[in-house]
């Protein structure tokens, strides 16, 4: 999509400006965006305003959803590694079972959303990797567990870490084991300035209808770390329909393909983005 505007935007020349056309690598958790900020994206390449895309399964192609404000959730990754005692699997009595513990510590961390993240605060902690031992006949000496938290305040952040290394170690402490957390904030929450909302809303209105375009969808619990970019610019963050039938299978997912379908619309947008904002003041 990107791609389509630029050559588009190069052939017509219908604005009068500079446009970046900017290509992030690494999003899913190495932190893409923010190397490149640290690398000085915007100060080798200076932007007045920035925008980006993402597909949506679910949504029509030619529809668009955007928010102002918070849109899409801050994210960590974690890592606990939970120590006992290696023993036979039929004699467990002269063991630690880490299984046993990070079964426990798997349960007792859901209790940080329901009871101590106010409700009016969204937060998800979802473990999504237990790996312990090799053999069916023997009990491991440590497990390890991973996982990500999602939440829209560093405060909520800071209170789920904090809850998460007290639980862990003191179920661990409780049978026996010991047990550490490798916490990771990886992305902050992305936030939508209201200004770039409304403009971007405006223009794929004129691409697609304003019938086809939710100004205020709901917010996303999945992180994007394009939010970097706009702690550093303002700018805004819209979703493009992958597809409501086919296209609709979820992300991250072996089911998942983009759908081309999209690909005019979204290249539409970005090259009608440049040529309304940058109009030519006088006639050619």
């Amino acid at each position: 999509m990107l791609l389509g505007a630029a050559r588009y935007l190069a052939e017509t020349r219908g604005f009068d400006g500079t446009v970046h056309f900017i290509f992030q690598p690494a999003e899913e958790g190495l932190g893409g965006a923010e190397a490149m900020v640290k690398d000085g994206l915007f100060e080798n390449f200076p932007c007045d305003v920035i925008f980006g895309m993402h597909n949506r399964p679910g949504l029509a192609v030619g529809k668009f959803q955007i928010r102002p404000g918070p849109m899409m959730a801050g994210g960590a990754f974690f890592d606990i590694e939970i120590v006992g005692v290696g023993a036979h699997g039929a004699r467990p009595e002269a063991g630690i079972d880490p299984v046993v513990v990070g079964s426990q510590v798997a349960t007792a961390l859901q209790s940080i959303v329901s009871r101590n993240v106010r409700p009016v605060d969204t937060a998800v902690l979802s473990i999504t990797r237990f790996h312990a031992g090799d053999a069916y006949n023997v009990i491991p000496d440590r497990a390890l567990l991973g996982g990500t938290v999602r939440c829209f305040s560093t405060e909520t952040m800071g209170l789920v870490e904090r809850r998460m290394k007290e639980i862990v170690e003191g179920v661990a402490a409780g049978f026996g084991a010991t047990a550490k957390v490798d916490f990771r904030v990886l992305f902050p929450p992305l936030v939508n300035h209201a200004e770039e909302t409304d403009y971007i809303a405006e223009i794929a209105a004129e691409v697609v209808g304003p019938e086809n375009v939710n100004r205020n969808a709901g917010v996303v619990m999945a992180s994007e770390d394009f939010s970097f970019m706009l702690q550093s610019v303002p700018g805004a963050y819209m979703q493009i329909g992958n597809g409501d039938g086919e296209g609709a299978c979820e992300v991250h997912n072996p089911g998942y393909d983009f759908n081309d379908g999209a690909l005019p619309f979204g290249a539409s947008l970005f090259a009608r983005l440049v040529e309304r904002r940058l109009a030519r003041m006088t006639a050619d």
